[in-house]
């Protein structure tokens, strides 16, 4: 993955860079571990690497001279300060680039020496042969050394990717975990490998794709490298993360859980080094690319979209019997005209909206109580085992990885038909489910009756102003500790964007509103008047206010206790267990930084303008999003600590261009009105350049490493 150059500081020029020091053979293996470049252990690695799988790999362990690689650590903890990133693929702390060592002036050099010699080690000609010995994948470069030290904390992960990018050859972690404090399996934060599949189509050609899950699994340990060959299609691998634990207390006893590594790449010799080649760079480049795009690989990811036309057009009114079909699943409030009318006009300001309590209460409950039993039993297993039900397992993990439900595919004009052919499709789909001896669950009905029918297609119509070509739909399942989407954008015209929360586990981020009240009759509320609209618009800007305090500072216990006299919390950062859905603004002038740069402690900053939209995992919690090309969109990473999976259902559809066009200039019309409304109006933010720096290895009781 690319990584930012991080800017010296402000108050120091940036030195002359020096020339390296050229080692001897001597003095570069009183660095290494004694015996190392010993034959019969050069043989043992180089017929380990051979014999690996899923794709040749190798771990070596005591690699560096245990007196120097403490010093290196010793000198890390006490000079070396850590950036917070986070991106759509990874959550990390991370040091500048140790390629820039040269760089600073004799007084910074001076305290960090171990770190310096550890470098020049690495990179030397000795043990650059070693390497090339092992893997076969001939000369590597000494001058451009590409090397920074990752620290990864409870809750920071990295996902899957194959680290082709440039020049790299081979890719290394060297491990810097507590040599005092074994690490261990159970905390997670360990280097796991994806296998590929082999996928031949009708006319011979074989796509190559990682398989979702891992098949190797190599937890850290002090003192330990695992590299492996860069290869393109073929070397995917993540880092699994790092478990929190049960207590502060538990935490505290096992060190913090601090994973360091000091992690980077040898590449291809480079102008004026023995092996150069000139242009092998760019072939290298063109190659890889081949690769990656060799037999299509992309006709086998799943989901494969599946839209179902929408033909003849949606009538642009309710009638009686499109009310009375839409009563049985939404709260009365949103078939109101009056509300109505605000939420298109919100909507066509903003091209997005969120709206709480879609659901009709009764149904609202009845799917929450299905989602909870299936949230109970963890799907934990395989994907081969999970895919023998009903539910498929979103692939290749280096684009997504999740589990989905499609709706069976339905004939058009049940779409599209009279306003009495939605009833008529429920009846017949629950007599369906009876004949195979199945009772349709509120999930199913949610899927194949009320979202495909022909009185939703309208309310989405009057509700946002598109007139809608097609539908998309399907159930998904972000599970904890394992799912996520990484940031794409998409091709073609604008597209309307839907996502229904349906999580049912509580102590998300983002739990301002409960259910519909209802009256003293127990029916749903029928509100139409300005008192309640005023009370849901000053309940959405209180959710805005709770989504930015969750995402700063930290939150405090109440000092009082209870009256039971129960021990007080400790002051705590608010935590963050993944799971939002982010829409951002693509960056075209920035190819070579990361493309979904944010940080999660600015959730709610409205003065991000990098954030388009953004929703947290919720329960019946509509959000509608006008999405054109350059957005780019992903799902972060749920944590295993999560109260629970992410459920949703998540819709998109193609819309006529002429009633975007409309929306464009009746909102031009009104530009200069409403630039300020619209800036309140900004539902999320998510980047904070005043986050402080990691300060994990502080000795102070305001240390906020876990």
């Amino acid at each position: 993955m690319k990584r930012k150059a991080q800017p010296p500081p402000a108050a120091h020029k940036p030195a002359k860079k020096k020339s390296k020091t050229l080692l001897g053979d001597d003095e570069v293996k009183k660095r290494f571990r004694k015996g190392l470049f010993d034959q019969n252990e050069l043989n043992k690695y180089t017929k380990g690497y051979a014999d690996s799988t899923p794709y040749k790999h190798s771990v070596i362990h005591q690699l560096i001279d245990d007196e120097l690689l403490r010093a290196v650590r010793n000198e890390i903890k006490d000079n070396v300060s850590f950036t917070p990133k986070e991106t759509d693929i990874y959550k990390i702390h991370q040091s500048g680039d140790l390629a820039n060592l040269d760089g600073l002036d004799d007084a910074a050099l001076a305290k960090l020496p171990s770190l310096l010699a550890l470098r020049d080690a690495m990179y030397s000609q000795s043990f650059r042969d070693y390497v090339a010995h092992i893997t076969g994948c001939g000369p590597l470069s000494g001058r451009k050394t590409d090397m920074a030290i990752n620290v990864y904390t409870p809750g920071c992960y990295l996902l899957c990717h194959d680290d082709v990018i440039g020049s790299r050859k081979v890719s290394y972690i060297l491990y810097l975990t507590d040599p005092d404090i074994p690490w261990k399996p159970e905390w997670g934060g360990a280097l796991r490998l994806f296998p590929v599949q082999e996928i031949k189509n009708a006319d011979g050609q074989v796509a190559r794709t990682p398989a979702p899950d891992v098949s190797k699994v190599i937890p850290p340990a002090w003192n330990q490298l695992s590299f492996f060959a860069v290869q393109p299609g073929e070397s995917f691998h993540d880092v699994e993360e790092v478990y929190r634990a049960e207590t502060k207390k538990q935490l505290e006893k096992e060190g913090g859980r601090v994973r360091m590594a000091i992690s980077g790449w040898f590449h291809i010799p480079q102008i004026g080094e023995d092996g150069y080649v000139e242009g092998a760079e760019e072939k290298l480049a063109k190659n890889s690319g081949l690769m990656q795009l060799q037999g299509n690989p992309e006709q086998y990811d799943k989901p494969q979209s599946r839209p179902t036309e929408i033909e003849p057009r949606l009538a642009s009114q309710f009638n009686k019997a499109d009310l009375e079909f839409l009563l049985d699943y939404m709260a009365p409030t949103y078939l109101v005209p009056n509300t109505l009318e605000e939420v298109r006009e919100h909507f066509e300001s903003n091209s997005s909206i969120t709206l709480s309590s879609l659901l009709k209460s009764s149904f609202s409950e009845e799917l929450r109580a299905y989602i909870t039993t299936l949230d109970n039993t963890p799907a934990t297993q395989g994907s081969a085992e999970i895919e023998k039900g009903p539910w498929r397992v979103a692939k290749p993990p280096h684009k997504h990885r999740y589990l989905y439900l499609q709706p069976e595919p339905t004939d058009s004009t049940a779409f599209a038909a009279s306003s009495k052919a939605d009833r008529k499709m429920k009846h017949a789909l629950k007599k369906k489910y009876k004949e195979k001896r199945k009772q349709m669950s509120p999930l199913d009905e949610l899927l194949e009756v009320f979202l495909p029918s022909h009185a939703f297609g309208r309310w989405l119509q009057m509700a946002t102003g598109c007139v809608l070509e097609s539908r998309d739909v399907a159930a998904r399942r972000f599970r904890r500790g394992c799912d996520y989407t990484l940031a794409t954008g998409h091709e073609g015209k604008p597209r309307l964007e839907m996502t229904l929360g349906i999580t049912p586990t509580r102590g998300w981020a983002d739990e301002d509103e409960e259910e519909e009240p209802e009256d003293e009759h127990g029916d749903a509320r029928d509100d139409n008047d300005d008192e309640y609209i005023q009370n849901r618009h000053d309940a959405q800007q209180a959710a805005k206010e709770k989504a930015k305090a969750n995402g700063k500072g930290k939150a405090k216990a109440d000092p009082n206790g209870d009256e039971n006299g129960k021990k007080e919390e400790e002051e705590q950062e608010a935590e963050d267990f993944g799971a939002q859905e982010v829409y951002m603004a693509g960056d075209d002038d920035a190819a070579d930084e990361d493309a979904a740069v944010y940080k999660s402690s600015a959730l709610g900053d409205e003065d991000d303008d990098n954030i388009l939209f953004f929703q947290a995992a919720a329960w019946n919690k509509l959000s509608l999003v006008l999405r054109d090309s350059g957005a780019l969109k992903f799902v972060k990473y749920v944590s295993r600590a999560a109260p629970g999976d992410r459920w949703d259902v998540s819709g998109v559809f193609d819309v006529e261009e002429d009633s975007i066009d409309q929306e464009d200039s009746d909102e031009e019309d009104g530009e200069e009105a409403d630039d300020g409304e619209q800036e309140q109006e900004q539902v999320i933010g998510v980047q904070d350049d005043t986050e402080e720096e990691w300060k994990g290895f502080s000795p102070s009781e305001e240390s906020e490493s876990d």
